[in-house]
C-alpha cells in the first residue's frame, strides 16, 4: 500500500510541474528558443521531481519480511532392550543350576561392568583340603604330598592365583577385582604350624599364595595349637575362619538355638580372644547346614558359608546350586531350601580337584566369551534405565 501511495504522489507532482511550466511559459516574454533549450529545461524539471521522489522513498522504512515460528524437534524416546539370560554351561551336572543372589538389576550391571572391578567371567575355584600326608595314603580323604604338589603346579600352569577370604567376600558382594582365575585354598580342621610350613609355605614365599584354615574353636584346644596358629595369623599368610566349636555334631534345621549360638557365636568369641579378629566365613562342620543354621549365621554377622558339595566354580552373582537330592550323590545336601547362595557355596575336594581343572578352565573361557557377546546389550540397557539414577559408566 505504501508503494502505491508513492506512485500516485509522483504522478501528481509531475502534473503540477507541467501546469506551472506551461503558465510560466505563456506569461513570460517569449525569447527565441531552440529545441535544445526546451529539452534542457524539461530534463532539469524531471530531475528535480525524481530527486524529491527518491528522498521520500528513502525515508519510508522497508516492509519487514515475516519469519516462521521455529518448531521444536521432538525428543526421541529410547526403548531399553530385553536383557539376555544369565550365563549357562553344559559342563555342570544337569541337576546343578547357576543361581543369582542380587535382586537389583541396575546395581548388578553397574558392579559387573565398572572398569575398576573384576572382568566379567572372573571365577573362583574353592578347594577343600583335609589331610596331606608325606607317607602312604591310608584314608579316603588323604592326599599324598606328591599329588598335592602336582595340583598346585597345575593350578599355576592354568593361570590360577590364590586369594584370601576377604577378597572372596569383596568379589561375590561387589565384584571387586581379583585374578580372572582365582583359587581359594581351605584347609579343614586344626593343624600345627608344621603342617602349613611343610605343605603351603613355599607357595606363599614363591607365589604370594595365602591359605585359609577352617579352625575348630574347641574349648579343649591346647595352648601350643592356639599360639602357633595365632603366630601364623599375625604373619598374614594363614587366614583362619570358623569351623564350629564342638564341630563333630553337624548343624541342621533340627539343632537347638543354644547349639547354633554355641557353634557360631562361640567361634566369634574364641577368634576375638586368640586371633584378634572376628571370622567372616563359616565352613560348615561336616558339610551340614539348613535354613535355620544359615539364618542364624547371618544373624551373627557371617558373610559367607561353605558346603562340601563340589558343584562348580563361583562367579559374581552366579553360584551353582541344587534344589533337589541326587541319588547318585546322596551326601550332597540341596542348597535351594536354605535360600541363601552366599551361605552355601560349593567346594571341590582335594582328592579329585585336578580332574576338574580343565572343566573349570573351560567354564572360564565360555563365561568370558559369553559376557563379551552380551556387553553391548547390557550397557545399552544400563544407559537407558539405570544411568539417570546410578550414574553413567565411564569407559566400561
Amino acid at each position: 500500500m505504501k508503494n502505491s501511495n508513492i506512485s500516485i504522489s509522483f504522478v501528481k507532482q509531475i502534473c503540477r510541474f507541467a501546469l506551472l511550466f506551461a503558465l510560466l511559459a505563456g506569461c513570460a516574454p517569449q525569447p527565441t528558443q531552440t529545441p535544445l533549450d526546451v529539452d534542457a529545461a524539461s530534463t532539469q524539471a524531471v530531475a528535480t521531481i525524481m530527486a524529491g521522489i527518491t528522498q521520500t522513498a528513502q525515508s519510508v522504512p522497508p516492509t519487514p519480511t515475516p519469519t516462521e515460528t521455529p518448531v521444536p524437534t521432538p525428543t526421541a524416546i529410547r526403548t531399553p532392550p530385553a536383557l539376555p539370560d544369565a550365563f549357562k554351561t553344559d559342563i555342570l551336572n544337569k541337576l546343578d543350576k547357576p543361581v543369582s543372589y542380587l535382586n537389583d538389576t541396575c546395581q548388578y550391571l553397574k558392579a559387573k561392568w565398572s572398569p575398576e572391578n573384576a572382568t566379567p567371567g572372573t571365577l573362583v575355584m574353592v578347594i577343600m583340603f583335609h589331610s596331606i600326608t608325606k607317607g602312604e595314603v591310608t584314608a579316603a580323604d588323604q592326599l599324598s604330598m606328591g599329588e598335592f604338589r602336582k595340583l598346585m603346579d597345575d593350578l599355576k600352569e592354568f593361570k590360577f592365583e590364590a586369594i584370601d577370604m576377604q577378597q572372596m567376600s569383596d568379589f561375590v558382594y561387589k565384584n571387586a577385582k581379583i585374578p580372572e582365575r582365582s583359587v581359594l585354598l581351605i584347609v579343614d580342621d586344626r593343624k600345627y604350624r608344621e603342617y602349613f610350613d611343610v605343605a603351603f609355605a613355599r607357595y606363599y614365599k614363591n607365589w604370594g599364595w595365602k591359605v585359609v584354615n577352617a579352625w575348630i574353636s574347641h574349648p579343649e584346644t591346647n595352648t601350643v595349637l592356639w599360639d602357633e596358629n595365632a603366630a601364623l595369623e599375625t604373619e598374614g599368610w594363614v587366614d583362619h575362619q570358623a569351623h564350629g566349636v564342638i564341630h563333630n555334631i553337624n548343624m541342621s534345621n533340627d539343632s537347638s538355638d543354644d547349639f547354633l549360638k554355641g557353634e557360631l557365636q562361640g567361634s566369634i568369641d574364641a577368634f576375638n580372644a586368640h586371633f584378634g579378629k572376628a571370622p567372616i566365613a563359616i565352613i560348615w562342620p561336616g558339610g551340614g547346614f539348613g535354613k535355620r543354621p544359615v539364618d542364624a549365621a547371618r544373624q551373627y554377622g557371617y558373610q559367607l558359608g561353605f558346603t562340601i558339595n563340589p558343584r562348580g566354580p563361583v562367579m559374581f552373582n552366579w553360584v551353582p546350586q541344587s534344589s533337589e537330592g541326587d541319588p547318585n550323590r546322596p551326601s550332597y545336601i540341596p542348597e535351594g531350601p536354605a535360600g541363601d547362595p552366599l551361605m552355601t557355596l560349593p567346594r571341590y575336594w582335594d582328592t579329585d580337584a585336578r580332574a576338574h581343572l580343565d572343566d573349570v578352565r573351560r567354564i572360564s573361557k565360555e563365561a568370558i566369551a559369553y559376557n563379551e557377546s552380551v556387553k553391548a546389550t547390557e550397557l545399552e540397557y544400563y544407559d537407558i534405565v539405570c544411568a539417570p539414577t546410578f550414574g553413567a559408566l565411564v569407559n566400561p
